[in-house]
C-alpha cells in the first residue's frame, strides 16, 4: 500500500484499528460477564473491506 494515502482511508484504517482491540474492563464489569469479547481481527487472515 502506498505511503501517502487519502485522508478519508487513514481515517477508515485507524477506526479499524480501533475496533481490533479488546473489550474493556469496565464494560465486562458492567454488565457482569455477559459480554466478554469480541471477534478480533488479524491482518494475515482476513482483509479488511474498505
Amino acid at each position: 500500500m502506498a505511503h501517502n494515502k487519502p485522508f478519508g482511508k487513514k481515517i477508515r484504517l485507524i477506526a479499524a484499528t480501533r475496533e481490533n482491540q479488546q473489550v474493556p474492563i469496565w464494560v465486562i464489569a458492567k454488565t457482569l460477564g455477559r459480554v466478554r469479547r469480541k471477534p478480533r481481527r488479524n491482518w494475515r487472515r482476513s482483509r479488511m473491506q474498505l
